[in-house]
Parts: C-alpha cells; structure tokens; sequence
C-alpha cells in the first residue's frame, strides 16, 4: 500500500462517501509494525511469528498480514483452514499454522493451500500421516501438546509414544513443537514455571525423533516472561493491534486502532429529562447530550451503558452505584478534547453521552467522537464492559468506513514519530 488512508477493500465506497458513514475505523499499521519489532527485540534469540486469526482480530487480516510481511514477518497462525486459505492467496510464500488443527475430512484443502496443521491429538496425527501417504509427499506440522490449559493438546503419554514409534508419524515434516500458557499475563504466576518444566520435558522427549522441529511456548504476554520462555519461535498476537496483554502493568504496545463515531444530534435536556430505553438515565440538572451513531451492532457493547442493564435496586429503581464497589463502570467517550460519560442505555445502532462540560457549541452535529484511540484504550473499554480488550477487537461491526495508515501519520493525525 502507497497511500497513507487506504480504504479496506471490503468496505470501498469511494472516498467522497466517508460523509456519509456513522463511524470511521482507523487501523495504523506502522504501529502494527512498530509492535512486531517490539516483540523481536524483546526475543532476540527466537523468530517472531504473527497471530492474525479472527481476521486480525477484527482490523483486516490482508492489510494486516501484507504489511508484517512486508516488515519481514514469515510465520503466520491462523485458527482455522478457512482463514489459512485466504491468507496463502495473498502470501504465497510464507509458513501457516492453523491452530485449531485438522478437521476430519478436511485434510485435502489443508495440503492444497500448504497449511501445517497444529495437530492436538493421536487422532490427528494419525489423520494427516493417512493424507500424506495418499499425496505421496511429506506433510507440514506443528505437534500441539498440553502442558497445563487444558485445552487443545497432546498429554505426555502420546510424546513419549510418538518418540518411541516412527510410523506413527511417518510422512510428517514436523517443524515445530509447541504449548500454550495459560497465565502468562500475571508473571507472578507459578502456573508458568511448572508449565514451562513440563514443555521443556516433553520437547526433550521428542528430541531424537524430530531432531529439526523448532520449539514454541510464549504467546504476547509470554515474551515478557523473559528468555526461557522464548525457545525458538514466539507468536504475538493481541499485542500487535495494541492491546494490553499484562495483567497489573504498563502497556508495551503502542495503539494501533482508533474507533470513531459520528455526532448525529446535540439535546438540550431539562433537570428530570429522560434519555434512552428504560429511561434509565436522568438530567439531575439541565444538561446536554450528544447522540452519536454508534451502538451494540457496532461493537459497542449494552454493557458500556450507564446505569448498566440490571444494575437498579428493587427498591423503587433507586441506582446501584457501582463506585461503592470500587467497580469501573460505564462508557466514556473523547469529543472536544474532553472524556465525557455515556448516559442512558446502548442500543442497536446509537448512544448517548453527557456532553454538558464540553463548553456550549464545542460540539456540532456531523462530529467525530472518539470510542476507542490514543485517549480511550481498547482494554479500557473492555473492563468498562466487564469483559477484554480483545473480545472488543473482534467484535466491531462492518459498518464502520475503514482507513489504513501506512507510516506517513499516526492515529493522533501527526506525522510519524510517536502517538
């Protein structure tokens, strides 16, 4: 891409229409790139792969993967043949790692597209090795084992048999043996030295066998666990787009999303005014709101509302106030240069926020309010929703008009340098 706002091609309407679009998507992608050279010179000694699986989760698997391929990248994860597919049509040349594994019956479209399947079960092995034979070629894998989530992989028993037997795997090129952590966010967690014992015996029990295959253990937050846990190859994933994948820390990623929604209306409300469904939400005082073009259909989640959904006592409506707790609560948006609160409840396609300390006339209909960027981050949202960041990344709706900045400015609209 040359250009510093390309449009998502599955989004193109002409550059004349972004007038006409409720909210804008920007993706930078230098930043997505500045955080991949994050995570290699944090992991110095190992490759540094790409996990771009859910679409990138959420910002465009083409521009995406072209980009990090473009900055060097050559290993990529996708979660499932579907993914993988779309991507070896746009990438022709690098590795892909399916991480779901080999569906039954599916093994034909994995070899034509040259996916390595990450294979989590003797069933698997047994399903690709029966593939290979039939092509009369040697297959690419990665061997998935289970060193504590608990969710796909091979147990320690199945190492130790697929040591002990070549034909279990013969017509396999198994380039790589990996695990997963499952609480790799919270480096105080012991849970991630026991795994990383456990993957370090499994991987010296298959030594012999695959004497070639690469070791992987670290996801985002396991290349800040520091060397031991880098092996060969690590594979950023949420990281990339600028999330946090730390629990209790900094964020080492820069942004790398910024979401926008339109001013449709700006109210003037008397003291005891109602806004939205259920009229949840009251002036106290006269007031104003802005009605922005964006809602639950566009990944802004009902929870963000405030009072959220079921939190009102029983006691005559009186609010819950969740403050009480200790409890982030409600939605926040950037307009004017001010962070002014959601009132009311999120519908399918708008909100409202209290824009009544935004000086009068700051605010004009056909503005641009700011739901997630360099002033509200995803995670920010996430927690604000009860949920993450990441779940927010993947949900944003197809109707936002999607830009793409290339390294000529950043998500703060300055040229280069830093947001």
């Amino acid at each position: 891409m040359s250009a510093a706002n390309d449009i998502h091609p599955a989004d193109a309407r002409g550059g004349a229409e972004i007038a006409a679009a409720g909210g804008v998507l920007t993706v930078d992608l230098g930043a997505v790139a500045a955080n991949w050279r994050g995570v290699r010179a944090a992991a110095p000694g190992a490759e540094a792969g790409a996990v771009v699986k859910a679409d990138a989760y959420g910002l465009g698997m083409a521009p995406v993967a072209r980009r990090l391929a473009e900055e060097g990248c050559g290993c990529f994860f996708v979660a499932d043949a579907n993914e993988g597919a779309a991507l070896r049509a746009l990438l022709p040349g690098v590795t892909i790692y399916v991480l779901n594994g080999l569906f039954p019956g599916a093994g034909a479209l994995y070899r034509e597209a040259g996916l390595a399947p990450c294979l989590a079960s003797m069933a698997e092995v047994a399903e690709w090795r029966d593939t290979a034979k039939r092509a009369g070629t040697r297959l690419p894998a990665a061997l998935h084992f289970d060193s504590g989530l608990n969710r796909l992989g091979m147990s320690a028993a199945d190492a130790a048999a697929l040591a002990a037997d070549a034909a279990l795997a013969e017509g396999l090129d198994v380039r790589l043996i990996m695990s997963h952590l499952a609480c790799a966010d919270d480096a105080a967690n012991p849970r991630n030295a026991e795994q990383l014992r456990r993957f370090r015996e499994m991987r010296a029990v298959l030594a012999k066998r695959f004497p070639g295959a690469r070791a992987s253990l670290a996801n985002s937050p396991g290349v800040f666990l520091g060397p031991d846990y880098h092996f060969d190859l690590v594979r950023p994933g949420v990281g990339l787009y600028g999330g946090n994948p730390l629990t209790g820390a900094a964020n080492p990623f820069r942004p790398a999303v910024k979401v926008e929604a339109r001013v449709l209306a700006v109210r003037t409300l008397e003291a005891g005014d109602a806004v939205g469904y259920g009229a949840t939400w009251a002036a106290a005082a006269p007031a104003r709101i802005a009605v922005l073009a964006a809602g639950y259909a566009d990944g802004y989640f009902r929870a963000l509302s405030y009072p959220r959904p079921g939190d009102m006592r029983d006691n005559g409506g009186e609010e819950d106030n969740p403050a009480e707790k200790g409890q982030v609560y409600g939605g926040q948006v950037h307009i004017a240069g001010y962070t002014v609160p959601v009132a009311g409840r999120i519908s399918m396609d708008m909100m409202a926020v209290d824009v009544s300390a935004v000086p009068e006339g700051a605010i004009q209909r056909g503005d641009m309010a700011e739901l997630i960027g360099p002033h509200i981050s995803v995670d920010d949202v996430g927690l604000r929703a009860g949920t993450i960041g990441y779940e927010i990344l993947t949900s944003l709706g197809r109707r936002y008009m999607r830009r793409y900045l290339t390294g000529d400015e950043n998500l703060s609209g300055k040229p280069g340098g830093q947001v």
